[in-house]
């Protein structure tokens, strides 16, 4: 009973040092540069944004909390242990690889590099130089691997099951240069979540024992280590729902079969190098096998020869409403067919202002009829963001930013015609469909037969030239 109790105020001291240390708050103004650099981009893009900064950070933070105290329970019923100097190493071989690209900011590339140099040094015994680097030295000596490989494994589970949970909404419409010049839309699923986790600190020396039989060792008492998971993923041959799932799965299968080695590893430690080498391999090599899936895919936010196809529709739209998704076709408008151009649209609706019918084909081929009428107020266009014209002239590289970029707030949008006027914020069809169209002026009357020609009155006065 007495060990449960140094346990608990074990952690309520950790959650102190948690909300003390820098790094949580690091990782919470990461975030919310990258989503504030996401809504700037959908505006430059698509002129309205689908996504808010506030939102998407208390989104990410309050998930993360959730998530991170599962963890950490799981950690330390396992036993995974962790010193004091050891999250300042794990924290700063982060922020390195931070620095390098934004999506090596994750666990297991910072445990697999760390498992690496544990290796190199178990070469060097007599390499012990004094002072700071002396004391780096002995803690990445201290680490220990497999268990925090093991971490790096339930990290991952965790994520799989976030990115199947919130990860079509994340989804934000892009604009990008296809195959032969054509522009074609697609969507970047990226997401990161803070965890604060707590762990048990190495057993021996000052920490007694666990009150329980542990799988990975670990003494009584408890450290903060705040980490940052997420991925990130782009398509544009599926609807993101379908891309997220599939991310997901494979994070699975990633996530079991690196605790598997991993633990392996702690059972026999000569696995623990082939451990660490799996975790950044293998997580490489499902972020390469993703992009030569999407290159081999075709591409399907394109407009049909007869329609136009549905890419994002805006929450609490009219097109909301009225149960459009993405992914779908609009055939015809107030009886009017349309066929692949963005115009079509804006004419059909002007057509009838105070009411609208929409002839729409879902995913699997098969036509709804639809209806709403048009209130003032509502949203240009019902709300649908359409794919983007074949010779849009803005579009973002399927590259995902750099932390430049972000902290920067750069949202990569390039124009495809060099030397074009700049246009603020930005002009693209979808744009230019919003603007109202301007009826031509009414033709004068003709004078009726013998009636004094002249002047129409007020004319070339300044109240003329306003209308």
């Amino acid at each position: 009973m007495n060990d449960l109790l140094d346990l608990l105020a074990s952690l309520g001291n950790a959650a102190l040092h948690m909300l003390t240390q820098p790094f949580y708050y690091i990782a919470v103004l990461f975030l919310f540069l990258y989503y504030r650099r996401q809504t700037l981009q959908e505006r430059r893009l698509i002129h309205v944004k689908l996504h808010a900064a506030g939102s998407e950070v208390w989104r990410a933070l309050w998930s993360g909390l959730v998530v991170g105290l599962a963890v950490s329970a799981a950690a330390i019923a396992l036993g995974v242990s962790v010193s004091t100097p050891g999250v300042l190493c794990i924290w700063a071989v982060s922020l390195l690889l931070l620095l390098i690209r934004v999506r090596y900011f994750c666990f297991a590339y910072t445990i697999g590099l760390l498992g690496v140099l544990q290796y190199i040094l178990s070469w060097l015994p007599d390499f012990r130089p004094a002072g700071f680097w002396g004391e780096t030295i002995m803690a990445v000596r201290g680490l220990d691997i497999p268990a925090l490989l093991v971490l790096a494994g339930i990290l991952h589970l965790a994520e799989a099951l976030l990115a199947r949970w919130q990860g079509r909404g994340l989804a934000t419409p892009l604009f990008l240069d296809g195959k032969r010049g054509r522009v074609v839309g697609g969507y970047r699923l990226e997401a990161f979540w803070p965890l604060p986790l707590f762990l048990l600190i190495p057993a021996g020396g000052h920490a007694a024992a666990l009150p329980w039989h542990s799988l990975l060792g670990g003494g009584l008492g408890i450290v903060s280590l705040p980490v940052v998971i997420g991925f990130s993923e782009w398509t544009t041959s599926m609807l993101p729902g379908r891309k997220s799932a599939r991310v997901s799965g494979r994070l699975l299968l990633y996530a079991a079969v690196l605790t598997g080695l991993a633990l392996l590893a702690d059972w026999w430690s000569p696995l623990t190098l082939p451990a660490a080498l799996a975790a950044l391999l293998l997580h490489e090599g499902l972020v390469w096998y993703g992009a030569l899936e999407e290159r081999r895919g075709s591409p399907f936010f394109v407009h049909p020869d007869a329609g136009l196809m549905v890419m994002a529709v805006l929450p609490g739209s009219p097109a909301h409403e009225l149960g459009i998704l993405p992914g779908e076709v609009l055939l015809k408008v107030n009886g009017q067919a349309l066929t692949g151009q963005a115009q079509q649209l804006h004419e059909a609706l002007r057509r009838s202002p105070a009411f609208c019918k929409l002839e729409v084909q879902n995913a699997a081929g098969e036509s709804k009829y639809l209806q709403r009428a048009i209130y003032d107020g509502d949203h240009h266009l019902l709300g649908v963001i359409l794919a983007p014209q074949p010779d849009e002239d803005t579009t973002v590289p399927e590259k995902p930013a750099g932390l430049i970029g972000i902290a920067g707030l750069k949202t990569g949008a390039r124009r495809k015609r060099q030397g074009a006027e700049e246009l603020p914020p930005r002009m693209h069809s979808a744009a230019r469909m919003l603007e109202p169209v301007q009826a031509p002026p009414p033709e004068p009357e003709l004078p009726a037969a013998g009636e004094r020609q002249g002047p129409a009155p007020g004319a070339g006065s300044p109240e003329s030239a306003k209308g």
